[in-house]
């Protein structure tokens, strides 16, 4: 074995975005790439003697050679210690876990997460820093900024390590540990959540299905909810992880979990459902004929939080995301503890977290989590969910509905416009931003703008300032129509368009979502030109 020094030259537009470096595979398997991406990465870090990377992925297409190439490159920067996970495989939450269990000074995730996998489908990467969370901002802008100066690599031409087992070997003068990727994720969840109230709830004959959808959370949900619950075999559904995800979206929402929600309408259908998507990171929370939105979800968990043994004593603050719902406002507003409103993105969430500010955190794509890593987590949610349910005797909707009665309900949904052009989507946006000082106090149809903005965070922990994250049009009542751009596609721009309405009377709980919202998708259209700027006359998905 020797360490190389191979010339390179940089390639354009490897600015990570909301969460790493996202492309479609046959961009990542160009020669030299994926080598210039984790070479920046690790000349931004510095100087790594001695210290542990934690490297896994949720087993998407080129997954396997990548983990191979990454390792051959921590030993040539001079890690004392690799762990990784069998087969290459760890779920984001699962390598956050890993990461502060051990002490490491951070990992490499590869997941394009809730993108399609496959060949032709997409691939990425993403540096988590030592609390076990998304590098901030300031760190994947460093990042950034090599990879544009970027001459040389320095890769082992050793051999590839055997991933199959558990097991320990030695390249260069690094330490590969290939890790069971489950063991250290379900030791903590054992330390949060009543396994022996769960373990009675399915020995009653509670009937449950969870979507692994082909996806890295499947072993995941096997281990736990059949091996160590005890629910009946076949619970999980789509269990075995595949490269190109079964051909399916790994995204877990009604559209792309079509079978999960056609097993939850049946006549005979089982008393809880849930999915979670490819690096095992989402949620969705589905009970017998009932969706449950994830802003609700993260407001319902938080009312309820103390029957979990892991947040018996309370908690300190709750944080969502901008787009996310009022809903976990209110609950905030009556425990008494403070509802910080931030950035999509994870990361913003670690300072908080960090910092002791907040315990729980949401995010209204599916994204659920807590203190207990520094990543959104889609199985805690669901073992979180069955803890509920396993002390409250009560289903999902039953439980949904007494939260509405006492909080009211936040009518909530999202548009995305997905592969837009994405110079119409620009300009689109800065038609918005142009007319926000002429909204406020403007009737539109029967709402008066209370006030209309361009959303900007100031981190209260750091003092950190990030402008421009979405255009925010909030009407005189609470209700909402936002509009941004995600940062998480590989073609063309997405434009999501969130609505909310808030209902407190309990006699209009149950319309149906979109003609609840029907005012506000129409104010949205006249106020933005979503049509004229897009060719579309409708969203790509509604969730």
């Amino acid at each position: 074995m020797s360490i190389q020094v191979r010339s390179t030259l940089p390639f354009t537009g490897q600015r990570p975005g909301t969460s790493g470096l996202r492309k479609k595979v046959t961009i990542f398997q160009q020669p030299g790439y994926l080598e210039n991406f984790v070479q920046s990465v690790f000349d931004t870090l510095g100087d790594c003697s001695g210290q542990t990377l934690v490297l896994g992925g949720d087993g998407r297409y080129h997954n396997r050679v990548a983990v191979q190439t990454i390792l051959r490159m921590a030993a040539a920067h001079g890690y004392a210690r690799v762990l990784v996970g069998q087969g290459g495989i760890l779920s984001t939450p699962a390598l956050s876990c890993v990461i502060r269990k051990y002490g490491a000074m951070g990992g490499i995730v590869l997941s394009a997460s809730h993108n399609p996998g496959g060949a032709d489908g997409d691939f990425g990467i993403k540096y988590n820093i030592a609390n076990g969370g998304p590098a901030p901002e300031s760190v994947t802008e460093a990042i950034y900024q090599r990879t544009t100066t970027i001459n040389s690599y320095r890769i082992s031409d050793s051999d590839e390590i055997d991933l199959s087992q558990p097991a320990t070997y030695q390249l260069e003068q690094m330490t590969v540990q290939v890790i069971d990727p489950v063991a250290d994720y379900a030791e903590l969840m054992q330390q949060l959540f009543d396994f022996d109230a769960m373990r009675a709830l399915f020995a009653s004959g509670f009937r449950m299905c969870f979507d692994g959808m082909h996806a890295v959370s499947g072993p995941y949900a096997k281990a736990i909810l059949e091996g160590q619950l005890g629910a009946p075999a076949g619970t999980v559904i789509n269990a075995v992880p595949l490269e190109d995800f079964g051909g399916h979206h790994p995204d877990p929402n009604p559209v792309n979990a079509a079978q999960l929600i056609a097993i939850m309408a049946d006549e005979d259908a089982p008393d809880f459902g849930a999915a979670s998507d490819g690096d095992g990171d989402r949620n969705m929370i589905v009970g017998r004929r009932f969706e449950l939105t994830p802003s609700d979800s993260l407001a319902v968990l938080a009312a309820h939080a103390t029957l979990a043994p892991g947040y018996r004593q309370g908690l300190a603050g709750i944080a969502r995301s901008m787009p996310t719902s009022r809903a976990a406002d209110r609950v905030a507003e009556a425990l008494g503890i403070p509802c910080f409103e931030t950035p999509t993105g994870w990361k913003f969430f670690g300072n908080l977290l960090d910092a002791g500010k907040a315990t729980l955190c949401g995010e209204e794509s599916y994204g659920t989590g807590s203190s207990h890593i520094r990543e959104k987590d889609g199985l805690w949610a669901v073992l979180f969910w069955l803890n509920l349910l396993a002390v409250t005797g009560k289903p999902v909707q039953q439980l949904v509905d007494e939260h509405w009665a006492r909080f009211g309900r936040n009518y909530y949904s999202r548009h995305d416009y997905e592969a837009i052009d994405a110079h119409a989507a620009s300009e689109l946006m800065a038609s918005l931003r142009i007319k926000l000082p002429a909204l406020a106090g403007k009737d539109l149809g029967n709402y008066v703008v209370d006030y209309a903005d361009d959303f900007a965070y100031t981190d209260p922990v750091d003092g950190s300032v990030s402008t421009g994250q979405g255009v925010r049009i909030v009407m005189t009542d609470g209700s909402r129509i936002v509009f941004r751009l995600s940062g998480t596609g590989t073609e063309g721009a997405t434009l999501r368009v969130y609505l909310e309405r808030y209902e407190a009377d309990p006699t209009y709980h149950h319309l149906l979502t979109q003609q609840a919202l029907s005012a506000l998708i129409l104010i949205a259209e006249q106020v933005a030109g979503i049509s004229g700027w897009t060719g579309r006359a409708r969203p790509s998905v509604i969730t």
